[in-house]
């Protein structure tokens, strides 16, 4: 700094510092980067300084959060998580779509989706999206040692391919029933579901997931919403990578969603909601993304990070047995442990809720 106190050039950080400091920020938060390259704030060599300041408090910050769930994992009552196990995988499904052959057996386990590859198809992935899936996909090859392939097909399910495929269709603005229901049609073809040809089929809430069992093996369809604009709030950023979230984690689990009637109690799982009316509220509105954030976890919460290990480590032939439950008991103490190390690793800040209960 000169007698002026002006930054003298030689002190000013290069281009290669400013391009990395851009793309940390791109990391961490985009809507921000975003409106800072609109403003031109980033071609300012002397703010490059002050932002590379917030992208070490940033970076700390993401290192906090895991270290904070993996405390809690630790801390976690094994009553308390034992009863939330079952009643987000002892069930038996006493429903199915209208139509279905049901002669055609259902073998519930999330250890099956374990090498599957993700098929996105529609609209092309927000960075949003692009950055949930990755953190989700590196998660999933964590925990179950076997990689997430993930490549975008186009706007036809057609391009997916066939084998153990999980098919996620984005899009942006009103729901595109018509490749809803293409999509299913495509899948009663491949997987032979046994479904009513040429159904019609109608998205009732912004995120949706189902996975279908076939003659000819199974199948997962997931249609999330994602943001229409690059640039977007917090409120927005939070609420499409929350439903995202939820979609891929029920999808690789099979947990079911789980009741909290106590509004004071905390959360301890993705999985739990809070009963709250959205019917008559716009998806896109501010109103019914508060009201849903509130409903539910924003993010998976510890215990969710420990299911996955459970479902990993299970010997039980299917997740929603009884089986499943007496070996979480049992090994308990082994999967606190290995999910608290899972916990620590600070990618997963993009998944995870810091406002989870641990216990």
């Amino acid at each position: 700094m000169d007698r002026r106190g002006q930054v003298h050039p030689s002190a000013l950080p290069h281009r290669g510092m400013i391009t990395t400091i851009r793309k940390s920020l791109g990391a961490y938060c985009p809507s921000w980067l975003t409106t800072w390259e609109s403003k031109g704030l980033v071609k300012s060599p002397r703010l490059v300084l002050s932002l590379a300041f917030f992208v070490v408090l940033v970076s700390l910050i993401q290192l906090i959060g895991p270290l904070q769930a993996a405390d809690d994992v630790l801390t976690a009552d094994k009553t308390a998580y034992l009863n939330l196990a079952r009643q987000g995988w002892s069930y038996r499904l006493r429903t199915t779509m209208l139509g279905r052959d049901l002669s055609i057996p259902i073998h519930i386990d999330g250890k099956r989706l374990a090498g599957a590859y993700l098929c996105i198809v529609g609209d092309q992935p927000h960075p949003i999206t692009v950055q949930t899936i990755d953190a989700f996909r590196r998660l999933i090859e964590r925990v179950f040692g076997r990689p997430l392939l993930t490549r975008y097909a186009g706007s036809s399910a057609a391009g997916c391919g066939t084998g153990r495929v999980v098919m996620l269709r984005l899009y942006s603005g009103a729901p595109p029933n018509q490749s809803l229901s293409a999509d299913l049609d495509w899948m009663n073809e491949v997987y032979a579901l046994g479904l009513q040809a040429q159904r019609a089929y109608v998205a009732t809430s912004p995120a949706m997931a189902q996975t279908f069992f076939g003659r000819r093996g199974q199948g997962t369809h997931i249609m999330v919403q994602q943001p229409r604009r690059r640039r977007i709030g917090t409120l927005e950023e939070r609420f499409y990578r929350s439903i995202l979230i939820e979609e891929l984690y029920q999808s690789f689990t099979f947990g079911m969603d789980v009741l909290l009637f106590d509004r004071t109690s905390p959360f301890v799982s993705k999985l739990q909601e809070k009963p709250i009316n959205l019917h008559r509220l716009p998806w896109n509105s501010k109103a019914f993304m508060q009201a849903l954030l509130k409903a539910s976890p924003a993010g998976l919460c510890a215990f969710d990070v420990f299911m996955l290990h459970a479902i990993a480590r299970s010997p039980a032939e299917q997740t929603n047995e009884p089986a499943f439950i007496d070996f979480i008991e049992a090994e308990y103490d082994t999967l606190i442990a290995i999910a608290g190390e899972t916990l620590k690793i600070p990618f997963l800040t993009r998944l995870l809720d810091p406002a989870c209960a641990g216990r």
